[in-house]
């Protein structure tokens, strides 16, 4: 497993030790140069993107320019897809994905986006940094890709339409809306009746502007950084699921890497993904005011009328057996009773 131990463990005691020159230097034969691609499917202004770009340049400095990491962002090296079959064959060394995305491969990283289970931050941070994060990423493992230890926040889920607000489960019958391809939340709307259309995000905005779809699912900021304002009219703030980004590398390539350099690797990039969670949450006290003055109109739902609807429906059952027993008493630990 790569990475350290917790929050207070990554951000204080290690990056002491390390720059009192406790761990060795880099292993690396004189003039060598190590050079790896990440990827992300998010625009490049997106806080992950920002922080990353801090890492890599902190990686860079720690190694005196032997490791030298060249972002791509927005799917500039391929669909979601693309990229998960790519860095599993060690074509690409370095990604992050959605949990849910990488669910099509290791389903137990959609356990956390659970229609309408995670309703809190709190509940979310101590199921990542306890025994769900560590299940979710002992499953990964077992693909043969190398998960980071801490997970990057991509923010609790709200609907955005062009036609109509979603202020109850009725108005989702029937509703074409835009999904990633993700079987989780493809039966969580089949479920409420709407009519969902899986499509990747790199192409949801023309999706959404030639009516494909009338509309699509996504946190505040990413809504904001696609600009899908221009193309939507209403926001509903349904909060129906939580979906964090997972900093991978591929197994292939992780395990030529020496030690010392991999855990200057990981120490940047786990760090990089704390500091990317306050981003997203300082961000989305003002997001709603600034998708506002774009033209978007926010309406507030009743959660629990959504979740007496999917009660009502065979999700939960179907999906607490596909996830099995360990797996789902994990999630209501955490969560609570969802059914």
């Amino acid at each position: 497993m790569v990475g350290l131990d917790r929050r207070r463990v990554l951000t204080a005691g290690l990056g002491a030790a390390f720059a009192a020159g406790a761990f060795p230097r880099p292993s690396l034969a004189q003039g060598a140069r190590m050079s790896f691609k990440l990827g992300t499917d998010l625009p490049a202004p997106h806080p992950v993107n920002v922080r990353l770009k801090e890492a890599i340049a902190a990686i860079a400095q720690e190694t005196n320019g032997a490791v030298e990491i060249n972002l791509f962002p927005s799917n500039q090296l391929g669909s979601d897809s693309d990229m998960l079959s790519q860095i599993r064959s060690g074509a690409l060394e370095l990604a992050t994905f959605p949990g849910t995305v990488v669910s099509t491969l290791v389903p137990a990283t959609s356990l956390t986006g659970l229609g309408f289970a995670f309703t809190s931050y709190d509940k979310v941070w101590a199921a990542m940094d306890g025994d769900v994060g560590g299940y979710i990423r002992r499953a990964i493992e077992k693909a043969n890709l190398v998960p980071f230890e801490a997970t990057w926040d991509n923010g609790f889920r709200q609907i955005t339409t062009s036609t109509r607000p979603i202020q109850s489960p009725a108005d989702l019958k029937g509703f074409k809306i835009r999904v990633p391809v993700v079987p989780l939340w493809v039966s969580m709307f089949s479920a409420l009746g709407a009519a969902p259309v899986s499509i990747p995000l790199s192409e949801a905005y023309a999706s959404l502007q030639t009516r494909i779809a009338d509309g699509q699912e996504n946190p505040l900021a990413l809504i904001n950084f696609a600009k899908f304002y221009e193309v939507q009219k209403y926001c509903s703030l349904t909060n129906h699921a939580w979906d964090g980004f997972w900093m991978m590398a591929s197994g292939r390539v992780w395990r030529g890497i020496p030690a010392d350099v991999q855990q200057i690797m990981a120490r940047h990039l786990n760090a990089a993904a704390l500091r990317e969670r306050d981003d997203i949450a300082r961000a989305n006290v003002d997001l709603q005011k600034e998708l506002e003055g774009k033209g978007l109109v926010f309406n507030g739902v009743d959660p629990n009328a959504f979740q007496a609807a999917l009660r009502s429906t065979k999700f939960y059952g179907q999906w607490r057996e596909k996830f099995g027993a360990e797996a789902w008493g994990l999630v209501q630990k955490y969560a609570g009773d969802i059914g």
